[in-house]
């Protein structure tokens, strides 16, 4: 069944609520951090540590867990004076993003083939 305009509508709600976290994940620093965070222990990780495992300073480590945190995708603790960093496994924003690709591809079923015969 063709797309309505009320289905696109509601993708382009979905792009706007995932904005964030799109934002946040196509950053390849960022990728990076969250690719080096899943290699480790799950209890959490101080900026120092990231910094060490990484070619990154304590403020641009920082700077992106801030970034990663704001979009929903890392959470934090505080132990004293130590800022714990952490994968959030029940990240909402990575089920929106799951949906939006799961609608995109729905939607990319009932596009036409544009590509014409010149080959």
């Amino acid at each position: 069944m063709p797309n309505t305009i009320e289905d696109v509508m509601r993708l382009e709600r979905e792009f706007k609520a995932c904005h964030k976290v799109l934002t946040a994940i196509g950053d390849e620093t960022r990728q990076h951090l969250i690719c080096v965070m899943l290699q480790n222990e799950c209890g959490g990780h101080r900026v120092i540590d990231i910094a060490k495992q990484t070619s990154l300073s304590r403020p641009a480590v920082s700077h992106h867990m801030q970034i990663l945190r704001d979009a929903g995708i890392v959470k934090s603790r505080k132990e004293g004076t130590c800022i714990y960093y952490y994968l959030d496994p029940e990240a909402g924003q990575l089920s929106a993003l799951i949906t939006l690709f799961s609608d995109v591809r729905e939607f990319m079923k009932y596009v036409p083939d544009r590509s014409g015969d010149n080959d």
